[in-house]
């Protein structure tokens, strides 16, 4: 098609635009001094983008010399729309210094104006969460000049739409006026009525508008010829002078539906402008907050932008709706090209996203996005933040289908990421993030049902945080010469029984414990760096040990490991860094209710208390008292943790902790090299037992035991702390139902977290 045509079809397309250009039209404000100051003139225009928030240029609340307008005692003035002027005040200065930056720190010409009455009602524009590049259908708006002028019914101008030329003219940003030969911007605030915009006016709904009264001097706003992204923001250029007092106005893609730029100023001589793309606003931060204004807390962009998405989406409510709404007429310029990801979608998903806590660092976003559109650790083109700035940079003109994939693989991975930031964090504000979250993996499955299925397998697994590795050793069988053979496996947790296998041993024949043992032993370190790397700066992952019967006595806690990932690394025991936990491999993903019921019962108890095995020195456990231990376990209290000085390899102890697993108890406490039935409990029994004893009554429940007794085997690895040197071979017992450990070999497919 040629220039020509293309032209003549962009003329004939504008019907399309009537309902988007109305909306800006009304979201468009003017802004000028308080209410009740007569014989003000206006200052310049801006843009209504969330509930009581006004965006535009911070140099339309400076006078021609640079100084502060006169806003009065209380810094107040007006805002202009709708017929009316309410009162305002300026919250956040983006063009203000910060004090913590350098001197070449980079300053955006925005400002954010609050609304002073919380009563206040108002339509609101959509803000774009890409940036704009070429703009070929665009317009610019601006305020009105007075209370009802071009309110309700002013209509859009014509004009035609170029091609994304870019223009002859070099438009700086400053905030400077300088003369004509130097073919600089000069910043309009409000410098008086200009010409005429050509062009038929029409009204709210595209019907023609009637005769304008002689107090408005110009219409509210003028087609954009072409416009460029370049270092400097975005360039246009118009088929007329752009108008003055449009300094702070929304510049406006009807092709996209959105406002992409904050108008800046005008070139003296042509119809050359700049506007300030509206991604700058994500350099907003709680150092541009204005002394003794209301701000939005410590991360004042991500709060807007949620204010901004929520609103969006609840004009969708079918019991509230009144009238078209801005996706309305998104839609309607959207229908017929083909999109799986429209902006159906896109309302839905960033609402979604506006309910999510901030993202804890926004290399977390970037990341992401690299990872969906696999490009690695490069860094993208554009500034990051917020979730909403990843869902806009996933927009890259692929084709419909490969689009759709790249949202739900984003969308999975953000959902998955914030849950598992507060997997283990108590309270109603982190369960409801656990419930939002669960919210958009819901979305994205709904969604994901229309991919092909290796791409559905593709972007299942998501990268995650793990918070445990897990060595599990599974016993085949016995040999000629009667000794027990093994395979083994690694696999990386992530709490309520997912699992996800990263390491295994898996043989015909096997291998002896020790065998195994030493296998594992050779690939952990790394395993373990990993795992802590991915769990976040300074994590260590806890380790869990899964066997069977008979090797309930290993040391795990003085496993010695590689400490780094050199080839030539040296050895550490890995108990005094990270907590080391034991696990039953007998237990299984089927859940016994007596050992659900001991769990909660040592969750829910105010203290726990040693309960000793046997319960005095000198019990005999070699005659008769077997029924004596079932009865003292199965009639102890909530609160109740076993604790045994003997062997737990064979013998009264093996035993003994056979009857605590079977009458459900979850946790306990040994040494590694306990001694054995044929002699009686010493001054190192009571030693043991007592230090168990202070362990307990000052551990604060059941979850922080792991942590404790890491605690307590670094302080006897150092010697630090006199009295401790029981618990270096401690074994902690700790297997919780609600996290059981997967089957090491099964044909079911695991749940993948990664």
């Amino acid at each position: 098609m040629s220039t020509s045509e293309g032209r003549a079809a962009g003329r004939g397309d504008r019907a399309r635009y009537t309902q988007l250009l109305d909306h800006a039209g009304r979201t468009t404000v003017g802004l000028c001094a308080a209410p009740g100051r007569a014989g003000a003139r206006p200052w310049g225009s801006g843009v209504l983008i969330a509930p009581g928030w006004v965006l535009t240029c911070a140099h339309v609340l400076a006078a021609s010399d640079g100084r502060r307008r006169d806003t009065g005692p209380d810094g107040g003035f007006g805002v202009t729309f709708g017929g009316r002027v309410v009162p305002a005040r300026l919250a956040y200065d983006l063009s203000r210094p910060d004090p913590d930056a350098g001197p070449a720190a980079a300053r955006a010409d925005l400002a954010l104006v609050r609304l002073l009455d919380p009563e206040t009602e108002h339509p609101c524009a959509w803000l774009s969460d890409q940036p704009a590049t070429l703009l070929e259908d665009a317009y610019i708006f601006r305020g009105h000049d007075q209370p009802g002028a071009g309110a309700e019914g002013d209509g859009a101008a014509g004009g035609d739409a170029g091609a994304g030329r870019r223009g002859e003219r070099v438009v700086r940003d400053s905030g400077e006026a300088r003369g004509p030969q130097d073919g600089r911007t000069v910043p309009q605030p409000g410098d008086g009525p200009g010409p005429r915009v050509p062009g038929e006016g029409r009204g709210a709904h595209g019907a023609p508008a009637g005769p304008r009264a002689p107090t408005t001097p110009v219409d509210p706003f003028i087609a954009v010829r072409f416009g460029a992204r370049d270092a400097r923001g975005l360039q246009f250029g118009s088929d007329v002078r752009v108008t003055p007092g449009a300094s702070g106005g929304p510049l406006l893609d009807c092709d996209r539906g959105e406002v992409v730029g904050i108008v800046k100023g005008r070139h003296q001589q042509d119809h050359v402008g700049l506007a300030v793309p509206v991604t700058a606003l994500r350099g907003l931060g709680p150092e541009h907050l204005v002394a003794g204004a209301e701000g939005l807390g410590p991360d004042p962009y991500h709060a807007l932008m949620s204010l901004h998405d929520r609103w969006h989406w609840a004009g969708q409510d079918l019991g509230s709706a009144v009238g078209p709404t801005w996706f309305d007429a998104q839609h309607a310029i959207m229908a017929g090209r083909g999109r799986l990801w429209g902006v159906q979608e896109r309302l839905q998903a960033l609402d979604l996203l506006a309910r999510l806590p901030a993202p804890r660092d926004p290399l977390v976003v970037e990341a992401a996005v690299g990872e969906v559109l696999e490009r690695g650790e490069r860094p993208g083109a554009w500034l990051l933040r917020t979730w909403r700035d990843g869902h806009g940079a996933l927009y890259q003109g692929s084709d419909p289908y490969t689009e759709l994939r790249a949202f739900v693989h984003y969308l999975r991975i953000v959902a998955q990421l914030t849950a598992d930031e507060v997997r283990d964090v108590p309270g109603d504000e982190a369960a409801g993030v656990r419930e939002q979250a669960a919210r958009l993996a819901e979305f994205v499955q709904a969604k994901a049902v229309v991919l092909q299925p290796q791409d559905r397998r593709r972007i299942g697994p998501v990268r995650r945080r793990p918070r445990s590795v897990l060595v599990e050793f599974e016993p085949l069988f016995y040999d000629e010469g009667g000794q027990e053979l093994f395979n083994w496996s690694v696999s990386e947790g992530y709490g309520q029984g997912q699992w996800l296998r990263v390491d295994v041993q898996e043989s015909a024949g096997g291998v002896p414990f020790e065998q195994a043992r030493e296998q594992v032993l050779r690939r952990l370190g790394g395993r373990l760096l990993r795992a802590d790397g991915d769990a976040g700066p300074g994590a260590r992952v806890r380790l869990e040990v899964a066997v069977p019967e008979g090797h309930w006595d290993t040391a795990a806690g003085q496993w010695e490991v590689a400490a780094s990932t050199r080839r030539t690394a040296r050895l550490r025991p890995v108990g005094p860094g990270r907590a080391v936990i034991l696990r039953d491999q007998g237990r299984r993903e089927q859940v016994d209710p007596a050992w659900l019921r001991r769990w909660q019962g040592l969750a829910a108890a105010r203290e726990l208390h040693a309960l000793r095995i046997p319960p005095r020195p000198g019990a005999d456990a070699r005659r008769g008292s077997a029924e004596a231990i079932w009865r003292l376990l199965e009639t102890a209290g909530d609160g109740a943790l076993p604790a045994l000085c003997h062997t737990v390899a064979d013998g009264f102890g093996r035993d003994a902790v056979g009857v605590a697993l079977d009458t459900g108890f979850p946790a306990g406490l040994w040494p590694a090299h306990g001694h054995g039935g044929e002699r009686d409990c010493d001054a190192g029994c009571e030693e043991f037992h007592r230090g168990v004893r202070e362990l307990l009554q000052g551990s604060g429940g059941v979850a922080r035991l792991p942590e404790l007794v890491r605690q307590l085997r670094a302080k006897a690895a150092e010697a630090a702390e006199e009295g401790t040197h029981w618990a270096r071979d401690l074994v902690l017992l700790y297997d919780d139902p609600e996290d059981p450990i997967p089957p090491l070999f099964t044909d079911r497919p695991q749940v993948s977290p990664r």
